[in-house]
């Protein structure tokens, strides 16, 4: 099978790589993709070296599947031109995430929804999948009403930009003498702001998981409020949620509920200082949960702290896992 990675040099396209070859996937030809500047470089999968070519040429190779890692304005270009050539597409960035004929999909959630016409299939953005994940089966077992969310994202949520900036003022660099993509220090400090401030107040990170997480949960009836912040971790995402359900819960079972949930550890015994830490999760794929109490403070309240590795399971792995299932439904040649 012929498989396009468009984005192939960048942390979540590398990250796809990876993923790709460690869950075996069957991968005979690979097309990775990349800007102008980086045509010609070479990047190592399945123990050779396989050269970076331009969109075009892999559009003409008609590759079976394409997995994007390149933006949104270029997904916006060159998805459809790869579905036109009869390839489908798994996007990670927000261009069709809320478009109403693309699925948007955590496999594990809603797997069901891609069908044979669907050539585009968004993969959510990774503060969102690492919350629905435990939260889908309390949905279904008694229903959500709100959310309440407060991320800490790791720098690599930015990209090699984000990282670099992070090193350099560890390294002692003036502000000022480096390049930076955030537009305050990252080091020692924590930034209330992720992507762009909208005219409501929110940032486009905070109304990705207010939109997305009805999306995928099927319900545009639960009531969703994020604030998103960024923190001087390399690798992992972490959240506070709280939740109100719509019906009476025991905790037992609530526990029970998410441990049974594929791609979700239980990792809660505070008594013994156990509960998701950020540096635990790097590496993995699955969601970690802890801190699970009750929220006196409302009717039916819940908390929790989950975390997870963004460039895996908040993204490369999710795609990859949108591939196989897309592969197991026989839509892939």
């Amino acid at each position: 099978m012929k498989v396009a990675v468009v984005g192939a040099t960048g942390l979540v396209g590398s990250k796809m790589l990876e993923v790709l070859e460690q869950r075996h996937f069957p991968v005979t030809e690979l097309l990775p993709v990349a800007s102008a500047r980086s045509i010609g470089r070479n990047v190592a999968f399945q123990g050779r070296e396989w050269s970076v070519i331009s969109a075009d040429e892999a559009i003409a190779r008609r590759p079976a599947l394409a997995l994007f890692s390149a933006g949104g304005t270029a997904s916006g270009e060159l998805a459809p031109r790869f579905a036109a050539a009869g390839c489908r597409v798994v996007d990670n960035s927000s261009f069709w995430r809320m478009d109403p004929s693309v699925p948007l999909v955590v496999p594990e959630i809603n797997g069901d929804v891609p069908g044979p016409d669907d050539f585009i299939i968004a993969n959510p953005n990774c503060s969102t999948i690492q919350m629905v994940l435990p939260l889908a089966p309390l949905h279904k077992a008694f229903g959500i009403k709100r959310i309440v969310v407060s991320t800490y994202q790791s720098v690599t949520g930015t990209g090699h930009k984000g990282v670099a900036q992070l090193e350099a003022e560890r390294d002692g660099g003036a502000w000022g003498s480096y390049p930076a993509v955030y537009p305050h220090p990252i080091d020692l400090n924590i930034l209330p702001h992720i992507d762009t401030f909208l005219d409501n107040g929110y940032t486009k990170e905070e109304m990705k998981m207010v939109n997305e997480t009805r999306k995928i949960l099927r319900d545009e009836a639960i009531a969703v409020t994020a604030t998103t912040v960024r923190v001087p971790v390399v690798g992992g995402h972490s959240e506070s949620v709280n939740i109100e359900l719509v019906r009476p819960f025991e905790l037992d079972k609530i526990r029970t509920l998410m441990a049974e949930m594929p791609g979700v550890v239980v990792c809660d015994h505070p008594a013994g200082n156990v509960y998701p830490m950020q540096r635990d999760a790097q590496g993995r794929d699955e969601v970690f949960v802890g801190r699970i109490r009750r929220d006196f403070s409302v009717e039916n309240g819940l908390n929790l702290w989950c975390v997870s590795d963004n460039l895996r399971k908040g993204a490369a792995t999710n795609a990859v896992q949108i591939a196989e299932l897309l592969l197991n439904k026989g839509f892939l040649g």
